[in-house]
């Protein structure tokens, strides 16, 4: 959805609403946990947020609380769904001019222990989204090293009309939103 201007808050709930029964747009549902189909961009983002089990809980709950969303032109509506499978949230994007409105809906999440400990989920755009595809966001503990780790994956192509003319321009906006999610998460966890 593309709006001149910012929606309010009760519009932005009527659109999470309407999105409920939305399905999705990505046919391969959860790829991210394993294969990745062909003909969809790849762009995998890590930064190391530092050491120790104390880093990890503070980047664990960075994720649980959306803090890689913590930047002034997109905003996660909202912060306080929870990091559940089945659930619905919408990304209000700031474009030069205008805004846009996607939703997108958790499809697993992670919460794994061993020599690698991983916290995270993915979620995937329905059938309103600009783009189409997946992207995962997930935290690292290293227990050997004692390193940890943001890891931002996302599988995408130009869904919309709009989206395929801009291509280059939802390309800039892709590596922007990748870039600016590692600083938000490295300033959650500090």
């Amino acid at each position: 959805m593309f709006l001149l201007r910012r929606p309010s808050d009760a519009k932005i709930n009527g659109f999470l609403s309407q999105c409920e029964s939305d399905t999705f747009s990505y046919p391969e549902v959860g790829a991210t946990a394993s294969e990745v189909p062909s003909g969809y961009n790849i762009d995998h983002n890590r930064i190391k947020l530092g050491e120790g089990s104390q880093t990890f809980v503070r980047a664990r709950e960075a994720v649980r609380s959306w803090k890689m969303f913590g930047f002034d032109w997109v905003t996660l509506c909202w912060p306080v769904t929870p990091i559940e499978s089945g659930r619905t949230v919408a990304i209000l994007v700031q474009h030069l001019n205008f805004y846009s409105l996607n939703a997108c809906r958790i499809v697993y999440t992670i919460d794994e222990t061993g020599d690698i400990e991983r916290f995270g989920f993915a979620y995937d755009t329905l059938t309103n989204h600009g783009e189409i595809g997946e992207e995962r966001f997930s935290v690292e503990h290293h227990r050997q090293t004692g390193e940890v780790w943001y890891d931002l994956y996302a599988v995408s192509r130009p869904g919309s009309t709009l989206a395929k003319f801009g291509y280059p321009v939802s390309r800039h906006f892709q590596r922007a939103f990748a870039a600016d999610s590692k600083r938000s998460m490295l300033r959650a966890i500090r």
